[in-house]
């Protein structure tokens, strides 16, 4: 007879709620110092050659946060470059976005019989939202410009201090079961690693093969949304999808018909498809490999408790908790729970044969 110890289950669910409340009140101070840690993991084998080559480990941490501003300076001015030459069509942009409010306001008057006087009032009666909604970008702004500064911080300062912060972990743990703790620790850094270097390798390709596709289409400003629809594939799903509805609707009001429109999304399902059959299994791999469904809710609890950062955050640290469960034995189930489903399905020849290329 199966027996349920409804303290027990009771007990964890409090426990899983608590840890919740604990990471929302604690937002402030533990975003920057996640996402320094996970940043850290990317720059750790770059600190380690520095320092096999007789650099200080203060200098080699210094370095890779030289680095690590440089690639963020470098895309900022690639985006800007692009914005630059989107503001080039801001007067047609403009015209046409102009073209379709009046559309919409003559579409209003006719199915719900409000009329255009009305209609102008009520977005006067917004000016003020507007002027909050101004005041609230220059907070957040300057919230993330601290943030930023912070996250920098916490990098150089988790790399500086590694050694020290291993031990600790490792101190924490009966000595009979430190080298298997190591282990776990070990494991973890690299998952994130891995995970951080293949999404960057991952946004490169997509920005190759979305620049290839829009420029064929005769996209304006092809390399900018390129570049956006790259980015947003940091948000697993909803990001791609995001990205491609927002290309085709700038599509829309620069004045494009409906076969741009068409080969636009077509543009997109060759990108998904190549990116699920090829770059994905070759560039990730199976260790950040987690099934549809939780990686789902792992956004919508990084959404929930973190906001966007919790987004950003959220597959890595799934990951990276899927990596602790199958490192101990009372969270093996969850593990593989969270897991990538295994199949015996095999992928098209010709796919199978372009891999086995790239390898």
């Amino acid at each position: 007879m199966v027996t349920i110890n409804i303290n027990s289950i009771l007990k964890f669910l409090a426990s899983i709620f608590l840890a919740i409340a604990g990471l929302i009140y604690a937002k402030t101070l533990l975003v920057p110092i996640v996402i320094g840690g996970v940043l850290a993991t990317l720059f750790l084998p770059m600190s380690r050659r520095l320092e096999r080559h007789r650099v200080s480990k203060f200098f080699a941490a210094l370095l890779c946060i030289l680095t690590l501003v440089c690639i963020i300076v470098f895309l900022g001015y690639l985006l800007g470059w692009q914005i630059t030459e989107l503001a080039n069509d801001l007067g047609l942009i403009k015209e046409k976005a102009l073209a379709i409010a009046a559309d919409m306001q003559h579409f209003i008057f006719n199915h719900f019989g409000i009329t255009l006087t009305e209609q102008t009032q009520i977005i006067k009666d917004q000016q003020d939202s507007v002027a909050w909604l101004i005041q609230y970008i220059a907070g957040s702004l300057a919230s993330f410009i601290t943030a930023f500064l912070l996250t920098l911080i916490y990098v150089f300062l988790l790399l500086f201090y590694r050694g020290h912060i291993k031990q600790f972990i490792l101190q924490l743990s009966p000595e009979s079961q430190r080298p298997e703790v190591e282990q776990l620790v070990m494991s973890a850094a690299n998952v994130s690693q891995q995970y951080l270097l293949g999404l960057s390798k991952m946004i490169a390709c997509l920005w190759i093969l979305y620049s290839i596709g829009f420029s064929i289409l005769g996209l304006k400003n092809a390399v900018f949304f390129a570049i956006l629809c790259g980015f947003l594939e940091i948000v697993p799903f909803i990001g791609n999808i995001t990205g491609t509805a927002i290309t085709v609707l700038a599509a829309a009001t620069q004045g494009a018909d409906l076969g741009l429109m068409a080969g636009i999304i077509v543009t997109y399902a060759g990108v998904q498809l190549t990116q699920a059959w090829i770059l994905g299994p070759l560039i990730l791999g199976p260790q950040v490999s987690l099934n549809p469904l939780f990686t789902i809710v792992a956004l919508v609890v990084g959404e929930m408790v973190w906001g966007i950062p919790g987004i950003i955050l959220a597959i890595p640290l799934a990951a990276i908790f899927k990596i602790i469960c199958d490192h101990i034995t009372p969270l093996k189930p969850f593990g593989f729970l969270i897991g990538e489903i295994k199949t015996n399905r095999e992928p098209p020849k010709v796919i199978k044969n372009f891999k086995n290329w790239v390898k």
